[in-house]
């Protein structure tokens, strides 16, 4: 289910995204605040698993509470769970099947899983398109390693407005910028781009400068020193037949003349960021100083330069591009609010396919995989050497049964009867079944196509046991007091 957020500006937030929720909320308790920081790292290592970690910390934490009240020390329980989280990833890893990141069918089926229990699942086979699609046209090989910066180089463009169908991958940039002068082109084929890092305009000088005329006509031979500085400037440009300059900075109203009149459009103050993925997408080079301008910096990669108008405002497309190596993802939607959910589901999927690319291995989902751990670890107990670990030991077993129990209950099926007949199918080695989400009945997962990054899992077990073992070596939680207003003698 989502849940309305109000902040304390007035606005609202729409979401059932585990890290979105907690980052909004305010919370005092410093135990709390520290499993807050689990969500957010692994938001940024995964995207994905955020309320997982949660849940299954909370839970692990739950299980110690019965192991210290059997005056178990911190200590003997923080060993146990170390062994524990050995024994879980080599499970994860005996359980694991390879995966070809180059067969659409099976990267598509991975990223569903993303997003099955999200907001935007109703439209997933357009929603899993999208993130593919942008994570191969961002991916890049540098000196034998790939990498894959969503992040950067895969910018997502929220329009109000439109149908969520109508949502695409732009293979290339869009930018929400008009050109500077309303006789420039607005549409051209094939453009030659330059992308400029410093200003067509006079430039002032950088301490404070004071200037005396004596001779009345001195006035206006400064003002032309100044305009033929910009008309060099812009020369200079011309001389590579550019059909469009693109700049961070200023265009003064002289260089946008004698632009136009060469019929060359330009953009001005272009952010940063937008002006590198311009440059990844149109193999442009950005130029930092006019001087020293060469011909190998002009783009050619662009099909299309254009200017449309969406709703109210003007965006600039760079389209069509040959072998971009950014793009902007436009999504549409009826309200900011739904546009911001869309945003967050899209960047769970996004990572979900980046980290398969870097690990290609899948384990089961639906609670699958939790609940081979929780069987493997209860076997695992019973051959402990020293006795007093095995309670830990089978209390990390229990609290993986929290995934597929919360899973079960979502359905509104019987958690007693569905997870008795989990336990049975996984102590006779079939650890592909689990939940399925929708019925609350279990089955095979491997047959129902619910595979997830193993990724993902290891993060998500490694985040939680790991956060558990740091607050069971807490003994004390102390206030830091201020020196104000406090008697010395107390």
């Amino acid at each position: 289910m989502l849940k309305m957020i109000l902040d304390p500006m007035g606005g609202i937030l729409l979401t059932n995204d585990g890290n979105a929720i907690l980052r909004e909320i305010d919370v005092a308790h410093p135990a709390a605040k520290n499993m807050i920081e689990l969500s957010r790292t692994q938001d940024e290592e995964c995207g994905d698993g955020t309320t997982s970690v949660i849940i299954l910390a909370g839970e692990i934490l739950a299980q110690s509470l019965s192991q210290l009240e059997r005056d178990i020390h911190p200590v003997v329980i923080i060993s146990a769970y170390n062994k524990a989280l050995t024994e879980a990833l080599n499970i994860v890893k005996a359980i694991s099947t390879p995966i070809d990141t180059t067969n659409d069918e099976e990267m598509l089926k991975l990223i569903k899983t993303s997003i099955g229990t999200k907001f935007v699942v109703r439209w997933s086979d357009l929603m899993c398109k999208l993130a593919l699609d942008a994570v191969r046209t961002v991916a890049t090989e540098e000196s034998g390693q790939t990498i894959v910066d969503i992040k950067r180089y895969a910018r997502v463009e929220k329009v109000p407005g439109g149908e969520i169908e109508e949502s695409k991958v732009l293979n290339g940039v869009m930018v929400n910028k008009d050109i500077t002068h309303p006789n420039m082109r607005r549409r051209i084929k094939n453009p030659r781009i330059i992308l400029l890092d410093c200003p067509l305009e006079y430039k002032k000088g950088e301490s404070q400068t004071n200037m005396e005329f004596s001779k009345e006509g001195d006035w206006a031979r400064a003002q032309e020193i100044e305009e033929e500085q910009v008309k060099a400037l812009v020369e200079k440009l011309l001389e590579l037949k550019p059909d469009l300059v693109i700049t961070e900075k200023g265009v003064s109203d002289l260089a946008q003349h004698v632009l136009v009149k060469h019929n060359v459009s330009a953009i001005r103050r272009v952010r940063k960021t937008d002006n590198n993925r311009i440059a990844l997408a149109t193999g442009a080079t950005i130029v930092n100083r006019i001087e020293d301008i060469r011909d190998s910096d002009v783009g050619t990669n662009c099909g299309l330069f254009e200017i449309s108008k969406i709703g109210d405002e003007y965006f600039t497309f760079l389209v069509d591009c040959v072998t971009p190596k950014a793009c902007t993802i436009l999504l549409r939607g009826p309200s900011k609010d739904i546009l911001n959910e869309i945003d967050r589901n899209l960047a769970d999927a996004m990572s979900v396919a980046r980290n398969v690319v870097f690990n290609p291995w899948l384990v089961p989902g639906g609670g699958a995989t939790e609940m081979a751990i929780s069987v493997g670890l209860h076997a695992k107990a019973k051959t402990l050497a020293s006795g007093v670990e095995g309670g830990p030991f089978r209390a990390v077993a229990d609290a993986m049964e929290v995934i597929p129990r919360t899973l079960v209950q979502n359905s509104g099926g019987n958690a007693m009867r569905v997870l008795t007949e989990l336990r049975a199918k996984h102590a006779n080695g079939e650890h592909t079944w689990g939940v399925n989400g929708d019925t609350g009945k279990i089955v095979d997962m491997k047959e129902y196509g619910l595979l997830e990054s193993a990724s993902v899992k290891i993060q998500t077990f490694k985040t939680a046991i790991e956060a558990s073992r740091m607050l069971l070596r807490v003994d004390d939680v102390v206030q830091a007091m201020s020196d104000v207003g406090v008697d010395h003698a107390t």
